[in-house]
């Protein structure tokens, strides 16, 4: 057996100029944060001819183009996988919050199967194998930073260019900047996103036919992921939390179903009571809402009142990673 565990992300800045449908006109830029809640994945020989799949449902088939559960088909299927596996999924996070899971899938499960296989994979290659199954075998209008930050973890600056290739660069920031991030970051759970697939659609639509104002609104966030970076490299987390709340402004703009009525209400009471920055993590319409809040007692008091829910995280430096073999 071959047991996987592969982080889940907070995007910090810069999101969306990771999809093709922009970096490939302009390049992106994107500041992401692996955290310790995880996706495990295991691997196990049964002996069979069919594949038994265990995740939040059930299946057991024959053939490889019977799997309901679209990212487990396709790596299968791409890797031309024999019968006679039984695949289990858990998560510390249910799917569908915004913090990356099915990048983390992907990367995970892909990292088991060349595990169970005895096949070596590099970090770099582990997660461009991810961005092909999600992105050109599936066709999901979805971006890759997902998938490098499950594969390389820790607090990372990726530069993706329009020839596709993409630079990794841990930030630089020291213990001191780092235990501020964890002690004044909040992540507060609002409900559950709709797909990103669909909420992103719009963007990568847009963003295909060269529309002015889309284009725009990502070139200011690539500038401000470059600005992000920058200011936790100095230790400014000041400065940074700002850029955070200009970060928001910026995205919530950029399309309608990234906010609600309900998510700005709660954005704006956090501030209210201290927050200094924050925005919604994922792609929108729900998931978790990150703040930075110099006092956390009082934006913890202001949203349990408001009754949502907090998830206490610290960050992950390993990426994803092979835990168990048997």
């Amino acid at each position: 057996m071959i047991v996987t565990r592969t982080p889940l992300r907070i995007s910090i800045g810069g999101g969306g100029t990771d999809l093709p449908s922009y970096y490939r006109r302009r390049g992106g830029h994107v500041i992401s944060a692996a955290i310790n809640k995880y996706v495990y994945l295991a691997i196990n020989a049964t002996f069979t001819s069919d594949y038994l799949l265990k995740y939040s449902e059930h299946e057991r088939v024959a053939r490889i183009e019977d799997i309901q559960h679209a990212l487990l088909r396709e790596v299968l299927a791409h890797y031309r996988a024999q019968p006679g596996l039984e695949i289990v999924s858990v998560a510390d996070i249910p799917s569908g919050t915004g913090l990356g899971s099915s990048g983390s899938f992907t990367v995970g499960l892909i990292r088991a199967l060349h595990a169970f296989r005895h096949q070596q994979l590099s970090t770099a290659a582990l997660a461009e194998a991810a961005c092909h199954i999600e992105i050109d075998r599936l066709g999901a209008p979805v971006g890759k930073q997902d998938q490098y930050i499950a594969a390389f973890g820790g607090l990372t600056r990726f530069a993706f260019h329009p020839d596709d290739s993409v630079e990794v660069d841990r930030l630089a920031i020291g213990a001191e900047t780092q235990a501020d991030l964890e002690e004044h970051l909040l992540l507060f759970f609002t409900g559950y996103s709709r797909s990103a697939a669909t909420i992103l659609a719009e963007q990568k639509q847009r963003s295909e036919r060269d529309d002015a104002a889309m284009l725009a609104n990502l070139d200011a966030v690539a500038d401000l992921g470059t600005q992000i970076g920058t200011a936790l490299e100095g230790g400014d987390t000041q400065r940074f939390a700002g850029l955070m709340h200009e970060h928001w402004e910026h995205k919530r703009r950029r399309t309608g179903g990234i906010s609600s009525g309900e998510i700005d209400a709660w954005y704006d009471l956090a501030r209210a009571n201290g927050a200094l920055g924050g925005k919604l993590v994922g792609a929108g319409a729900g998931g978790f809402l990150l703040l930075y809040a110099e006092d956390t007692r009082r934006v913890r008091g202001a949203m349990a009142a408001a009754g949502l829910a907090e998830v206490r995280f610290g960050f992950d430096h390993d990426g994803s990673v092979v835990l168990a073999r048997s």
